[in-house]
């Protein structure tokens, strides 16, 4: 007589916890972006892995297949605009791709190569979060019910801030000068400044974006090398 085995079946969404069930790939340059993202996967309940190039999540992508990608736009080895062209026209398809970037004009581009939707940095609301990626879903995975919108912040440990901060001054001391460089240091700190709420910061990394153009960017690129190492001269709290 045939052995039959039973497997209990998947927990379901539910209103405290409506991402369970789901694995996310989250293609982030930014350690600072990425903690805040995993926060709101662990609250949610769905699983998350980070890659932090297009390189690293084309391997990634090799071995598993997640539910859900969210790229950022702006990568160190290019656009995560490739990725969501190579994953939107992949069968069988990705359940849910959606880009990101602190720049909001980088929705429509995202949407023409294929992305679902687009998520604006800073991501630091939960109940945004969740709504971005349940507002895509198909009925059978999106908890059951009315459920509230949850309005709480994340907190990203300030070391993943710290981080980020000794990579961009490793950059700018490292002798590269073209402007593609340049433009990716740019806008990598404007996210990062966006989302630790850093004006300062923010305003320093969209000055060295608009000198890039003018063919003498040093003195932007020394002030905000400064700020960076007046920033990292801080201690970080216990």
């Amino acid at each position: 007589m045939p052995i039959t085995m039973s497997f209990p079946a998947a927990p379901a969404p539910s209103a405290d916890r409506p991402l369970l069930g789901l694995t996310v790939l989250l293609v982030e340059d930014s350690r600072f972006a990425c903690e805040a993202v995993r926060l709101m996967c662990l609250r949610s309940g769905a699983r998350i892995r980070r890659a932090d190039n297009l390189h690293n999540a084309r391997r990634h992508l090799k071995v598993y297949r997640p539910d859900v990608v969210i790229a950022d736009l702006g990568l160190p080895d290019g656009s995560g605009i490739e990725l969501i062209v190579e994953l939107a026209q992949a069968s069988p398809r990705i359940d849910l791709l959606l880009a990101t970037s602190a720049d909001p004009d980088g929705a429509a581009p995202a949407k023409e190569a294929g992305a679902d939707g687009f998520i604006a940095k800073p991501i630091l609301r939960l109940g945004a979060f969740q709504q971005a990626l349940l507002a895509h879903l198909p009925p059978e995975r999106r908890p059951g019910g009315p459920r509230c919108l949850p309005e709480e912040e994340v907190a990203p440990d300030p070391v993943a801030l710290r981080d980020d901060l000794a990579l961009a001054a490793q950059l700018l001391r490292s002798g590269w000068r073209s402007a593609g460089d340049i433009a990716y240091v740019a806008q990598f700190l404007g996210g990062v400044a966006r989302s630790a709420g850093d004006e300062g910061l923010r305003n320093a990394a969209e000055a060295l974006d608009a000198a890039r153009g003018t063919g003498s960017p040093e003195p932007a690129l020394a002030r905000l090398a400064a700020l960076i190492d007046d920033r990292l001269a801080v201690p970080v709290p216990i």
